[in-house]
């Protein structure tokens, strides 16, 4: 029942937790038609809030990705400090800090809110769906739903099963997500890190070892990897890339190079140690590299920016773009 009425246009949905990605993700929705109750444990924030989720929907007004103006779509945004704003909505979507107890308590108390066949979602970016079911009443309904930053922007997302996720749900995500302009993923069996992740800190985990061994630096893996998977990695993902160029040569240099791929199974000192000293990256002024306040402030402004005409260039070749007979 729920599913029908959250396709059409206006129809709420809910996020819980107002960070950096629930701020995204509010705008996401509310850039493409929908009424959000947005539950926030610092009320006190609200403007700082609202200025933040305007700032996002006048850059996708920019882009042209609006039907209505930034301030008209506002005005489908309540932003509240109590819960039970939730009841009657058909789908949650969960942004907490990622606490596993935390976003369990919150299942408990949403499950006494909403109705049997709404749908809850958590933004989880590792933790197994399997282990935030238990112990509610009705598990088949939790799902993972997994946004990229900047939310608003990335056609990235994930739909993950936990094992007793009901598959019914998990087809409701997929056609929600393509609705707001993703091409989602899913992820058929619970797993940690999912699809993204897991790929991403294998190639991290390769990289720190280069580094550790000496084998080359922190800025040459990076110009590396922007020169290389880089250019190619926004038109096709590794098993397309591996059919455009042979897949025989792929499978001699795995025949040699994955017995000497790095399986560490713990993260290396120098690691370590930057962040026991607090260098956190671009909020301290120094993590890998070090920062001002201003270059700071540009690196995030420019991420911005190149997110969007990364966005513009992937609408331009989108996942099937080959078997378009009809594309230039």
């Amino acid at each position: 029942m729920y599913f029908a009425i959250l396709m059409k246009k206006n129809k709420s949905i809910g996020t819980v937790g107002m960070g950096l990605m629930g701020t995204s993700i509010t705008a996401c929705l509310l850039a493409w038609g929908h009424e959000v109750v947005a539950v926030s444990t610092d009320l006190y924030l609200e403007p700082v809030l609202r200025s933040n989720i305007f700032s996002f929907l006048d850059q996708l007004a920019g882009e042209g990705k609006l039907s209505d103006s930034p301030a008209t779509l506002m005005n489908h945004l309540i932003i509240t400090d109590d819960l039970s704003k939730l009841q009657g909505i058909g789908l949650v979507v969960e942004c907490i800090t990622e606490d596993i107890a935390e976003k369990q308590q919150l299942f408990t108390q949403l499950e006494r809110l909403l109705a049997r066949d709404a749908i809850i979602a958590s933004n989880t970016s590792a933790i197994p769906i399997s282990q935030l079911q238990f112990g509610m009443k009705y598990p088949g309904r939790l799902l993972g739903l997994h946004w990229a930053e900047p939310a608003h922007i990335s056609k990235f997302m994930e739909v993950i099963c936990g094992d007793h996720s009901e598959l019914q749900y998990a087809d409701e995500l997929m056609s929600l997500a393509t609705s707001w302009g993703k091409e989602p993923a899913l992820v058929r069996k619970d797993i940690r890190g999912f699809i993204s992740n897991r790929m991403m800190y294998a190639m991290i985990r390769e990289g720190l070892s280069l580094v550790e061994q000496g084998y080359a630096t922190v800025e040459d893996i990076d110009r590396a990897c922007r020169n290389d998977l880089g250019q190619w990695m926004t038109f096709a993902g590794p098993f397309r890339f591996m059919d455009l160029t042979g897949l025989s040569a792929y499978l001699k240099v795995m025949e040699d190079l994955f017995p000497e791929l790095s399986q560490a199974e713990q993260v290396p000192e120098f690691m370590k140690k930057l962040v026991s000293q607090g260098h956190n990256g671009l909020s301290t002024g120094a993590g890998f590299y070090t920062y001002t306040a201003e270059t700071a402030a540009n690196w995030e402004r420019l991420f911005m920016k190149f997110s969007l005409e990364i966005r513009r260039l992937s609408d331009v070749y989108p996942q099937d773009v080959g078997d378009r007979l009809n594309h230039d």
